[in-house]
């Protein structure tokens, strides 16, 4: 079962009524359908918050239930596609949903969900993850919420890339040289040269 989110028809748009809204927990937004007119929305901060919670529920589907509009209560099969935020207040200023058909190809980012203890890690290495997701095309139905890399083979000096990646019913289209993860190896200290004597005078 697919999570839902409530959305609510605004009517009101613009920067002043954006602000109401925040001041009142709200969040303005917009649903993009394909072949649909947008919709522009309000979402809860709070109900926002609570079913993005994760990299992997940002990036998986989910019903958006709209209400308020002429036709009465709607529901959406929905993509989170972006959240506009203000780094200096940290706050959440709009948010733009997209609409999907399940048998559509659309192309999508997914999480990487690191797992495993690398073999390397256990001999004193490093583990360096250099990449948190990757881009994805195929028909919506098949791709996952999240791609598994396990880690758990990787030796001092291994990696993984893109390329090694293996998906089933959809296509990676991020750059296959790219690497997930690398095993670094300790550094090894030198030693400091013992200090010279100093010369005393006789």
């Amino acid at each position: 079962m697919q999570r839902e989110l409530e959305a609510f028809y605004r009517k009101e748009t613009g920067k002043g009524a954006a602000k109401r809204l925040r001041r009142q927990g709200m969040i303005p937004a917009i649903f993009y359908g394909r072949n649909e007119q947008p919709i522009p929305l309000a979402v809860r901060f709070s109900d926002l918050r609570k079913t993005f919670f994760t990299p992997e529920a940002r990036a998986s589907f989910f019903t958006l239930v709209i209400k308020g509009l002429r036709d009465g209560e709607v529901r959406k099969t929905a993509l989170l596609r972006e959240i506009q935020r203000d780094t200096l207040k940290d706050m959440v200023l709009h948010v733009d949903f997209q609409g999907v058909a399940m048998e559509e190809e659309i192309y999508v980012e997914v999480p990487l969900l690191i797992v495993g203890k690398p073999k390397g890690v256990e001999k004193g290495g490093l583990m360096e993850v250099l990449l948190r997701s990757v881009e994805v095309r195929g028909v919506a139905a098949k791709i996952p919420p999240h791609i598994e890399v396990d880690v758990s083979e990787l030796d001092l000096g291994d990696s993984i890339h893109v390329g090694d990646l293996k998906l089933e019913g959809v296509r990676i289209t991020s750059d296959p040289t790219q690497t997930i993860v690398t095993i670094v190896a300790p550094e090894v200290k030198e030693e400091g040269a013992p200090a010279e004597e100093e010369e005393t005078s006789v």
